[in-house]
């Protein structure tokens, strides 16, 4: 469902994504880790269409995501970094404008809005202007619009930050189901505990580079140890001076 071949993105001098090859099937659903900017982001948006690779090649659903970026935003569900809203938007107005992105029926759409907003708890919010959401509505709302339109794909960005527990166990549930149903989630996440649970596959990037690509079933060790060991491990620092006796 995911194919990438040498995928490479440059910016100038600097290289964001180095030769990344990666395969994900239909129904998995990839965790893709790794520290801020190791290259996670990017990889989403050439995935997307959204940024053209520098060199080498990508397919999602079948098609190249260089020379049929329009016709493969019609197939996917994302959630971006910057969860692209308007902020003169109410949530609902997101939603119903979502559908009529992707030519749903206006009676569908409402229909799948009202089930999503009910599910994710926003129907008390569904009148509220994106500027006066906080991060946490934000976030639930751009996860909406990334699953309206029943997606062969989702890509989401870090979708469990700022989400409050029962919100991210909802959250989990969905993206369970959604794989049981054949969706192909690919995920970026910190937050390595869910990532860990809800994962079948995970990949782990490191400046631009894949150390690590299995299915989670074979991780040998516990995942935060995994990953502190083969992409970043936490410094180690005594604050003297914190918790002293004040003078």
């Amino acid at each position: 469902m995911i194919s990438c071949r040498n995928l490479t993105r440059r910016f100038g001098d600097f290289t964001a994504v180095d030769s990344l090859n990666l395969e994900v099937s239909e129904g998995a659903i990839c965790s893709f880790l790794g520290p801020n900017g190791a290259g996670k982001s990017t990889t989403v948006k050439m995935l997307t269409g959204l940024l053209a690779p520098s060199s080498g090649e990508a397919e999602v659903c079948g098609l190249d995501v260089r020379r049929s970026a329009a016709e493969l935003k019609r197939l996917i569900g994302v959630l971006p970094e910057d969860l692209g809203l308007f902020d003169d938007l109410t949530v609902e107005e997101h939603l119903l404008l979502t559908g009529d992105v992707y030519g749903l029926a206006r009676a569908e759409t409402r229909a799948r809005t009202a089930q999503l907003l009910h599910v994710l708890s926003l129907e008390h919010g569904r009148r509220t202007f994106a500027a006066a959401c906080s991060h946490g509505m934000r976030k639930k709302t751009a996860f909406a619009m990334a699953l309206l339109p029943n997606p062969r794909v989702l890509f989401l960005d870090e979708p469990f930050e700022a989400i409050d527990p029962v919100t991210s166990r909802i959250m989990r549930d969905l993206l369970e189901a959604a794989a049981r149903r054949g969706i192909t989630v690919f995920l970026t996440s910190h937050v390595l505990p869910i990532a860990e649970q809800l994962a079948t596959q995970l990949v782990m990037i490191r400046q631009g580079r894949i150390v690590w690509d299995s299915p989670a079933a074979d991780l040998p060790q516990a995942l935060e140890q995994h990953y502190f060991e083969l992409v970043e491990a936490p410094a180690v620092e005594e604050l003297e001076w914190l918790g002293s006796p004040r003078s």
